[in-house]
């Protein structure tokens, strides 16, 4: 019987000076990205702030649309779902809600993050080598939005959502009780406080209470499976 192969680990995992290197443009694309944000995380003024050689650069990232996304996954902060609540579901819609206001607050890439991923790479990431680069962008897409919808999901499919409330899409009630929180931060129109929170709560709340008593005529309902 033939003993299994072991696998080969990745050179950046064996070589300690490519995970130098790797660190330093990281660390520089960082510095950019906090300080001039998105537009200035170049080529050229990653290779000249982290004395890094163009050459090994695409070594490690085949396009600044890879070295972004590497640079965004280094920085986004974690989001912490709140701790399950035997609350109503408004109380555990709202704290969710002024968790996610009070990460956008304080941690402004957050959004930034959201706004480079909605408008996709910009024209000076191009790898100009016929080098295809959404593999990164889209395994970034998938952790920011995973973090979003865990606690949604856990909230919005619950009993207790499905008894209250009528037969709504899961994704288009993240999009109705998070976005005005993202339009807020990323205008400038206003600061979200726990106030605001409230009221986005309950005007999803009462549409959907009464889609629902609508639908049901007042009548108690078997609880269904919300879409999405």
């Amino acid at each position: 019987m033939t003993a299994p192969s072991t696998p080969i680990p990745d050179d950046d995992e064996i070589d300690p000076r490519r995970v130098r290197s790797r660190n330093r443009l990281l660390d520089a694309a960082a510095h950019l990205l906090s300080t001039g944000g998105v537009e200035a995380v170049t080529i050229d003024a990653v290779t000249k702030a982290s004395k890094v050689a163009r050459t090994t650069l695409y070594r490690h990232f085949n396009s600044s649309s890879q070295l972004l996304a590497a640079t965004f996954e280094r920085l986004l902060p974690q989001v912490i779902p709140p701790a399950p609540s035997t609350g109503s579901l408004r109380d555990q819609l709202i704290e969710l809600l002024n968790r996610q206001a009070s990460l956008f607050a304080e941690a402004p890439l957050h959004v930034t993050t959201l706004a480079w991923l909605a408008l996709g790479p910009t024209a000076n990431s191009s790898a100009g080598d016929g080098t295809d680069t959404s593999a990164p962008t889209g395994a970034l897409r998938t952790r920011v939005i995973d973090q979003y919808r865990q606690p949604f999901d856990a909230i919005l499919h619950s009993l207790q959502a499905r008894e209250e409330l009528d037969d709504f899409d899961v994704e288009l009630a993240m999009c109705q009780l998070i976005g005005p929180l993202v339009f807020a931060r990323m205008t400038g129109l206003r600061s979200i406080n726990r106030d605001d929170c409230e009221h986005v709560v309950d005007d999803f709340l009462a549409a959907h209470q009464r889609a629902h008593e609508a639908a049901t005529g007042g009548r108690p309902q078997p609880p269904t499976t919300p879409r999405g």
